[in-house]
């Protein structure tokens, strides 16, 4: 399935996607695509569902991320070699993990804001992995069965405020907008393999990064595991695992993100955004 969220921000209605790409209503049988839901089963309760029998949305609605109520918004460094090589940083030796500010998540189509004083916003489309019960202490081989399914994210990320403002990443991580999510949660049993899926991202239509997360350091069933040493994953929290090569700062000369550009980028199977550059 591929789940969604629909309507004005902070009003989404759940939905989902069916096989002719009309969106469903799903108002009628949950309240919302978020942590509580899936902790309570959603996804099995779905499976059986006849999905003609749900009303279709008309029109062209915004889409909102595709998960609510996100509790924790975790984030992988460095996790592809050879973006670490063009960042010009050693490729760790265990998981590097941040965290984004949930008030950065968006919708996949929203508009991506510029932060005030921002001199180096860049670009990076990543795998998302979306918890679906609570994973505490698992081992590799128990950690996918944790997982929900996956969706497409933009790690936007101010460089300059990231590198050179003391402290955490998060402070380059986390202003308004720079979490685009979605468009669709797509469940895990439509994902055959989520260490062989081809993602992109393009900047006013030329393609920067063209990778797969075939060249994961550390592939996301090590990332459950890693990350559920040190705290309890729960239904709902989001993992940003990690980009390849071509962001704007690896590029000769480093190129960052003005007002008026257009930001594509896609993973195979998980869907697209499109996000509108402008001044915060």
């Amino acid at each position: 399935m591929k789940l969604l969220r629909y309507g004005p921000q902070g009003s989404e209605k759940p939905g989902l996607l069916d096989d002719d790409g009309s969106i469903r209503d799903l108002s009628g049988v949950v309240s919302d695509v978020s942590g509580k839901a899936l902790s309570e089963g959603l996804i099995d309760s779905l499976s059986g569902l006849d999905v003609k029998s749900l009303p279709v949305v008309d029109g062209n609605p915004r889409l909102g991320p595709c998960v609510g109520g996100v509790g924790k918004f975790i984030c992988i460094g460095l996790n592809y070699a050879d973006h670490a090589v063009e960042s010009g940083m050693e490729l760790p030796e265990e998981p590097v993990i941040f965290f984004k500010a949930t008030s950065a998540i968006c919708g996949p189509d929203d508009k991506v804001e510029i932060p005030r004083n921002s001199v180096k916003t860049d670009w990076e489309v990543e795998l998302g992995v979306v918890i679906g019960k609570e994973a505490k202490y698992v081992s590799e081989a128990d950690a996918l069965d944790h997982v929900a399914g996956y969706c497409v994210i933009n790690d936007v990320s101010e460089r300059d405020f990231q590198l050179h403002r003391s402290g955490q990443w998060v402070k380059g991580k986390s202003a308004d907008t720079f979490g685009p999510i979605g468009p669709w949660l797509v469940t895990r049993d439509e994902v055959a393999d989520p260490q062989d899926l081809a993602m992109w991202l393009e900047v006013n239509g030329h393609r920067y990064q063209n990778g797969s997360t075939r060249t994961m350091h550390f592939g996301v069933a090590t990332v459950i595991a890693h990350l559920s040493q040190f705290m309890s994953l729960q239904p709902g929290d989001v993992i940003s695992t990690g980009t390849p090569p071509g962001v704007g700062m690896g590029q000769k000369p480093e190129t960052y993100l003005k007002p008026g550009d257009k930001i594509e980028l896609g993973i195979d199977g998980l869907g697209q955004q499109s996000q509108d550059v402008v001044a915060g």
